[in-house]
């Protein structure tokens, strides 16, 4: 197996960067467990966003940071914290990100994992047998460090160490989603394009205020920039779009299109095109009309289903928003075609 840093490029990340970020603590993920947390909660790990700095903000025990941070170690051994992911996957690259930990941050770090799928919590991790899937690396203070990883293996949990200890503000561990599609009948009805189902945002012609990926989150968005929304255009007739694959080719039999939050902003209206292609190559793709241009009002979910033009068998949709503004949710509920 092998490793690499990925350089930092001003403005540009890896490419693993726009997969799943598995651990997120708004798809689910959870930190269940940290050798120490004494000045900053193992929690933080998984907030979205970089973390914060507030110059005069201090707790009881010392200066407040958003991120995790153990104590000075002054006995042998080093830090770690146990990553329950919010969906099982495959692990493709991590971002250790050390933002504000300058003089306290871990000078390495390593991950390891597991796939505890249908078994009880260990009551001693130590006793767990895991996978290194990213070796002791260098970290460097006050920056994202990207790390590619190169295992086919399906995880459910990691553990992140530091070395000896420090704070590191948040953990990404980007991937693909897993679902045993086995286990999901043809009669069943689902989010076809919900990110906790292997659905992506995979394209977008615009995503200036926040990105196309936040709308196939779960629950409703928390605030507006908790959705997708372009800037405003001075075009006469502007549309703009994003792309989404679905978790799996299927059926759409009931769209949600949820404006929460967008008031000022919200498009005029909106249409979703599909297409069905054995791969990414939009270039190919033969779009077809799955929702007429309908209106849209402020902070409110739009339902669809008689609306809707029945196509069998779809592996993409183009939402198109007309002329610009931001969408907080895109539900597609279908069955899927095996």
């Amino acid at each position: 197996m092998a490793f690499e840093k990925v350089k930092e490029i001003i403005k540009e990340s890896p490419q693993f960067t726009a997969l799943t970020d598995l651990a997120a603590e708004r798809l689910g993920g959870k930190v269940l467990y940290a050798t120490d947390d004494f000045f900053a909660e193992k929690e933080n790990l998984i907030l979205p966003t970089r973390g914060i700095f507030i110059t005069d903000k201090y707790t009881d025990r010392g200066k407040w940071m958003d991120g995790w941070e153990s104590r000075r170690k002054r006995t042998p051994g080093h830090d770690w914290a146990i990553i329950q992911l919010g969906v099982s996957g495959k692990i493709k690259g991590f971002d250790i990100d050390t933002n504000f930990f300058l003089g306290n941050h871990p000078p390495h770090a390593s991950v390891e994992a597991v796939n505890l799928s249908g078994k009880e919590l260990p009551a001693d991790w130590d006793s767990v047998s895991w996978t290194e899937i990213l070796p002791k690396s260098h970290l460097d203070a006050g920056s994202q460090n990207f790390y590619e990883c190169h295992s086919d293996e399906i995880y459910t949990h990691l553990r992140l160490h530091i070395y000896p200890d420090g704070g590191v503000a948040r953990f990404r561990a980007y991937g693909e989603v897993f679902k045993n599609w086995d286990l999901v009948s043809t009669g069943h009805v689902i989010d076809l394009a919900a990110a906790v189902n292997g659905g992506k945002a995979i394209a977008c012609n615009d995503m200036f205020f926040s990105a196309m990926g936040n709308l196939i989150m779960p629950g409703r968005g928390v605030n507006m920039g908790d959705g997708w929304e372009t800037k405003r255009n001075r075009t006469p007739n502007n549309r703009d779009w994003v792309i989404l694959k679905l978790a799996h080719k299927g059926t759409v039999e009931r769209i949600v299109v949820d404006t929460c939050h967008f008031k000022g902003n919200y498009p005029d209206s909106c249409s979703i095109e599909a297409c069905t292609l054995s791969d990414d190559n939009l270039e190919a793709a033969s779009w077809e009309t799955l929702l007429g241009q309908q209106k849209l009002s402020a902070d409110h979910e739009h339902e669809f289903s008689s609306e809707l033009h029945k196509i069998e068998g779809i592996t993409h949709v183009r939402l198109n928003i007309f002329p610009d503004g931001g969408v907080s949710r895109l539900r597609l509920f279908g069955k899927i075609v095996k």
